[in-house]
């Protein structure tokens, strides 16, 4: 019998290159909030999202007319006309549309991951979804959590240890990175109440600073959609 695929957990982009050895599947999760709208926008009919990582490069695309949203620090950025909530795509307006983005993670993280040969965006909000679609591939996965700047957080790191706890007890893949196993007992601390356990997280008090609170819900609320953000030639798209 051949091998199982392994399935590992790498906490933020800056440690990519230690933990990417050409797995031909990367998650990226931000679940506060970029991956969790990005689900949402493709759930509201958005057809195409491009994510950049630069405020420039935001710029460049919004001179060429295109739907551009830029988040900073949990903030949209002055000039720009929508941001990273999730809430906020919960709207026709931008139906059938292609839009650009840039937040200060997750579409960095993106853009970090894009050498792997599948790049998907996965939260809460899409979960189910996401570890069937990796159970049935059966391929080497490397979850790629967001992060804060660089620094480990807890709602990313969560939700991967959520992936890699249903893969490796449904038999699938196996997993052997102590991040890995960190992750997956953090989500299963977690997951009888998400809020509760993340009350006290550096990210969920900076967007409740910005009365976000309807986001935090949102975004922590597991399966809200099927949807699986999926990058093709520097473009996210929906998957199937």
């Amino acid at each position: 019998m051949a091998d199982k695929p392994s399935v590992e957990v790498c906490f933020s982009p800056d440690r990519f290159d230690l933990y990417y050895q050409g797995q031909p599947i990367v998650v990226v999760i931000d679940v506060l909030r970029a991956t969790t709208a990005m689900c949402v926008a493709f759930e509201y009919g958005v057809e195409k999202i491009i994510p950049v990582s630069s405020l420039e490069e935001a710029i460049e695309y919004q001179r060429m007319g295109f739907l551009v949203g830029a988040e900073r620090n949990g903030k949209i950025v002055d000039g720009f006309d929508f941001g990273n909530s999730p809430t906020g795509f919960m709207t026709d307006k931008f139906n059938g549309k292609t839009i650009v983005l840039t937040t200060t993670n997750g579409t960095r993280a993106i853009n970090t991951a894009n050498k792997a040969e599948t790049v998907i965006a996965a939260g809460f909000v899409n979960l189910d979804a996401v570890n069937q679609y990796l159970k049935e591939q059966q391929r080497d996965t490397l979850i790629l959590c967001s992060g804060w700047k660089d620094r480990f957080n807890l709602e990313d790191t969560i939700c991967g240890g959520a992936i890699v706890d249903y893969l490796v007890a449904e038999g699938s893949h196996i997993s052997d990175h102590d991040s890995s196993v960190a992750a997956k007992y953090l989500y299963q601390s977690a997951k009888t109440n998400y809020f509760g356990f993340l009350k006290s997280s550096s990210h969920r008090r900076r967007l409740k600073k910005l009365n976000l609170q309807e986001d935090i819900k949102y975004s922590l609320t597991p399966n809200k959609t099927s949807v699986i953000p999926f990058l093709k030639e520097g473009e996210l798209i929906k998957l199937g």
